[in-house]
């Protein structure tokens, strides 16, 4: 700083101190370890009940939600895979400790139960991929108060954004009918949460994705060739699509928008010859243009070229392209942020825990609007005849009871059709289940998405608004 502004010797003003005289703070770090992926007053409710002996207690905590996104007919649970994967990074090591210790969030007895955390309990749930409604006991963890209750927030944070994710991915693929659809939309959203939307869209029926940790971690197909700056790269478009073609073969896909549409298809076959693998449309009135291409593509002898379009799409635009002559879609900013929904609503509520007898008591909230049901329960799934869901059943009574029941015919006549169970194990006394996890966990998910979407209703897929696709009735033991 110039002396004759501040005095030659003197201090710099304190609004005027320079950044390298401040200490510096901590580098952000990536660690092992998600233990505080949490909120606070998980950890004081703890501190509480380890005080007042309740920590212990045995308890059933069930994640519902109470409504549908307004004009959703149905809901796509996903991420449960991830909750199982992310259960043994829950740890509390030594520098979570320290942090809580020196932030003064609970005090030395927390800090020792915490130090040797670990989930010992029971978790059951939906399969991954299956569909659901209000009401729908998606997941049932079960231990200790003090084991469950500190898996809430990450469990809601997993379950809210990935089965947002493959609702509105299941309204596009439903949508698209038998053309593929592709995510590409890892940077419209934050880094891991484009991972893990990626992951999402393929369990409700994506073909693949433009995102390569997804693609690591999960085995998914990826996709993608060039951008528009690839084109501007070059002194002409013949140059860059030349390039293009020599590095990855004909069977590429060339983006065409970027000058002219009709004289790039030109030039991409002139390239790539009649066996061009697709071309790319990114802008404009993509139903118009796709018909254009088309007419023009065949003319040029290119039949099998297909046609890709990308730019803005969601499930309303895909429906919108149905007649066009459109091969592949490719969805980013609306497959990342849930299509206007980017939350589920889901929440995490104690249902059931032990008296001090130790016997299994139902609880339940009676707040407006944000009541639960007490008790423990079991799902299934009517189906009528023709295999078509009709209605949500949860069946309730006592626990012992309700943990063992399973469809037997005695819920309905043969003209209400039979009950699918819902419920499968997921963790059992801690130990998780490997069918649920990685790669294989994915492609079972996608399965059973397929499978339960199809059982839907009929115009239980439509995109226009509409009540839950079936109704959730209760039925007592």
């Amino acid at each position: 700083m110039n002396d004759a502004i501040r005095g030659k010797g003197a201090s710099p003003p304190e609004s005027l101190a320079s950044p390298l005289s401040l200490p510096a703070a901590p580098l952000p770090t990536l660690r092992p370890s998600l233990a505080l992926l949490t909120d606070r007053y998980e950890l004081t409710m703890l501190q509480a009940a380890l005080a007042d002996g309740t920590a212990h207690r045995h308890c059933v905590f069930e994640v519902f939600t109470r409504r549908l996104p307004a004009g959703r007919r149905y809901g796509v649970l996903a991420g449960t895979g991830r909750v199982l994967e992310a259960l043994p990074a829950f740890r509390f090591g030594e520098t979570e400790l320290a942090y809580l210790e020196r932030a003064g969030v609970v005090d030395d007895r927390t800090l020792d139960f915490l130090r040797g955390y670990r989930f010992t309990g029971t978790i059951t749930g939906y399969p991954e991929g299956e569909t659901f409604f209000p009401g729908s006991p998606v997941l049932q963890v079960e231990g200790t108060f003090a084991e469950a209750v500190l898996l809430e927030t990450l469990v809601l944070a997993i379950l809210n954004h990935d089965s947002a994710i493959a609702s509105a991915a299941s309204r596009m693929t439903s949508a698209a009918v038998d053309r593929p659809v592709l995510e590409m939309g890892s940077r419209r959203t934050h880094e891991q949460a484009g991972v893990a939307a990626a992951r999402a869209a393929v369990v409700a029926g994506f073909a693949g994705t433009s995102n390569l940790e997804a693609g690591f971690r999960y085995g998914l197909d990826t996709i993608g060739t060039a951008a528009h700056a690839f084109t501007l790269l070059h002194d002409d478009e013949p140059a860059a699509f030349a390039s293009q073609v020599e590095a990855f073969g004909p069977g590429t896909t060339l983006l065409v928008d970027t000058y002219d549409v009709p004289r790039g298809v030109e030039r991409a076959v002139e390239a790539a010859g009649t066996g061009l693998g697709a071309v790319r449309l990114d802008s404009g009135d993509l139903g118009a243009l796709a018909v254009e291409v088309r007419e023009q593509l065949d003319a040029l002898g290119a039949t099998d070229t297909k046609i890709v379009v990308t730019s803005d799409l969601d499930e309303h635009a895909i429906a919108g392209l149905a007649a066009a002559p459109v091969d592949v879609y490719g969805v980013g900013t609306s497959l990342v942020t849930g299509s206007g929904a980017p939350t589920c609503g889901m929440v995490y509520k104690l249902v059931a825990r032990t008296d001090g007898a130790g016997r299994m008591q139902p609880v339940e909230k009676a707040s407006t609007r944000k009541s639960s049901q007490g008790g423990r329960k079991a799902a299934a799934r009517r189906l009528d005849r023709d295999g078509r869901a009709v209605e949500e059943v949860l069946v309730t009574g006592p626990d012992e009871q309700v943990v063992t029941w399973e469809p037997d015919g005695s819920e309905g006549g043969a003209e209400d059709g039979r009950l699918r169970r819902l419920h499968v194990p997921l963790v059992t006394d801690g130990a998780v289940d490997s069918r649920w996890v990685g790669a294989y966990g994915v492609a079972n998910a996608a399965t059973q998405h397929r499978t339960s979407r199809a059982e839907l209703p009929r115009g239980a897929r439509r995109l226009s608004h509409g009540d839950a696709a079936i109704p959730t009735v209760t039925w007592r033991l």
